[in-house]
């Protein structure tokens, strides 16, 4: 239920963030689907180490060797670390090629690599948060993981994705993305 609660709430946000870029012309538009298409393929392995971490923090839990937790949290928050910062630097290394495979159009291409740029390194922050709330999850613990994504979703990222938005325009959007990754990264590490 926590994790369809959390699922659903990300899932208005994004709507609400789509209504926002919206705004910025059928450009934008193309661009941030593009940028959103490149970031589902460099989050897909740090989704993987936290679902291995929460399965390996499982067993040891299981087997009542608590103290090997710690130790799954630090292997999967290196290999996070380790494997989702080299998708990352892949991803900037190749960023135009990445983000033509979606479109065409020069302009539309050059404003997608510019907001990928932004927002791409907030993917490791995500991998990381993603180990502890995993971690938290296998030893039982489904509501803190739950209400922390919820602060740093609708605390976090829409009030900054509406501010900077109107401030600093489209990129605005890509920066409340990684503000609310790396909020939820800090809170998630507390």
């Amino acid at each position: 239920l926590p994790a369809g609660v959390q699922m659903v709430v990300s899932s208005l946000a994004a709507l609400v963030v789509v209504g926002i870029v919206n705004r910025f012309g059928s450009d934008a538009t193309a661009a941030y689907g593009a940028v959103n298409q490149v970031m589902s393929y460099v989050q897909f392995p740090a989704m993987s180490i936290a679902i291995a971490s929460s399965i390996f923090a499982a067993q040891a839990i299981g087997a009542r060797q608590i103290s090997e937790v710690e130790n799954v949290t630090r292997t999967g928050l290196i290999m996070s670390l380790l494997i989702t910062g080299t998708f990352v630097t892949i991803a900037y290394l190749f960023s135009e090629n990445l983000v033509r495979r979606f479109m065409t159009a020069d302009a539309v291409g050059q404003l997608a690599e510019w907001l990928l740029h932004t927002v791409l390194w907030s993917v490791v922050m995500f991998g990381l948060g993603s180990v502890f709330s995993a971690v938290m999850r296998a030893s039982g613990v489904v509501l803190v993981p739950m209400f922390l994504a919820l602060v740093a979703i609708a605390g976090v990222e829409l009030p900054a994705a509406l501010i900077l938005s109107q401030t600093i325009g489209l990129e605005g959007i890509s920066i409340a993305y990684a503000m609310g990754f790396s909020t939820l990264l800090v809170l998630q590490a507390t």
